[in-house]
């Protein structure tokens, strides 16, 4: 594969934990979830990185790895996922991945339940097809709400999603930084130069460290790797979705997910992978 793109993809392995996944880069994704959080929960001002491999209290407890996992100076606990192609039950896993962070909070002896907060952050390269019907709304903040009431039960716990297929303004139409952000997201593997809109310190950083003209060969090859999975993953995973909704499968048809598993698993791509992207156990996926 040649590489004709002047950056990378950051929805690629490669491309996000290069932006977002290093100690000496942090502030990048510092700046990044600060235009996520809502003011109520102030400013991240620090950030450290966490093992992004979790297991369960016990040997019958499923393990979890994220993408990132962080903890800013309040103790407060970040998984940022990056989500590169539709799967089933995204959101169930994302409340079983928020668990982690909150049962790890636990101490022994007396102790008196205060937690801190945990926020589940999912990038996405697809739109819910429960949320369709409204192109207009990019950014999710999911909170444990009365009904009754409309009044937040508890702000321990916030789930925030970007349906990124719905950011559509234009370089133009760029005003925040979670406009900037978002427009990068999406399009930085397009762009062939840095835009005057995206001359702020933090952006030009992200163009010197995404610029694929000035990695070694080993880290090219490394990215050209990532991008080769990022594309057949998204294109297994995108075609079979659509083949079982017209075929009036149920979304959720474990048949559909494994026949996908197995078609990843035959192309090489490693089994922990394919378990979150599919949805489907690691021991399951290791019997196909």
């Amino acid at each position: 594969m040649l590489l004709k793109d002047r950056y990378i993809n950051p929805f690629t392995d490669f491309g996000f934990k290069k932006i977002f996944g290093s100690e000496v880069n942090k502030d990048l994704l510092i700046s990044f979830l600060n235009t996520l959080l809502p003011a109520e929960a102030g400013t991240v001002s620090d950030l450290s990185f966490l093992p992004n491999e979790q297991v369960g209290r016990s040997e019958y407890d499923r393990r979890a790895i994220f993408d990132l996992y962080c903890e800013n100076e309040k103790g407060e606990k970040f998984i940022v996922e990056m989500q590169r192609a539709k799967q089933n039950y995204f959101k169930d896993r994302s409340i079983f991945y928020a668990t982690f962070p909150v049962q790890q909070q636990a101490q022994s002896g007396s102790w008196n339940f205060c937690l801190k907060a945990v926020y589940m952050v999912g990038i996405l390269d697809f739109v819910f097809d429960e949320d369709k019907a409204d192109n207009e709304v990019v950014h999710h903040e999911v909170k444990l709400v009365d009904r009754s009431t409309g009044a937040v039960f508890s702000d321990k716990l916030m789930f925030i999603y970007l349906e990124l297929p719905k950011f559509t303004k234009t370089i133009e139409e760029l005003v925040t930084d979670f406009d900037k952000w978002c427009f990068l997201l999406r399009h930085l593997p397009e762009l062939t130069d840095r835009p005057a809109r995206l001359q702020e310190k933090v952006f030009l950083k992200v163009f010197e460290l995404a610029e694929i003209a000035k990695y070694s060969s080993v880290e090219a090859a490394a990215y050209e790797e990532s991008l080769k999975v990022y594309r057949d993953l998204k294109n297994v995973v995108d075609t079979a979705y659509d083949e079982g909704k017209a075929e009036g499968r149920a979304e959720g048809s474990q048949q559909k997910a494994m026949e996908v598993a197995k078609r990843l698993k035959d192309a090489g791509l490693d089994i922990e992978t394919i378990s979150r992207c599919t949805g489907l156990p690691i021991s399951l996926v290791e019997g196909l």
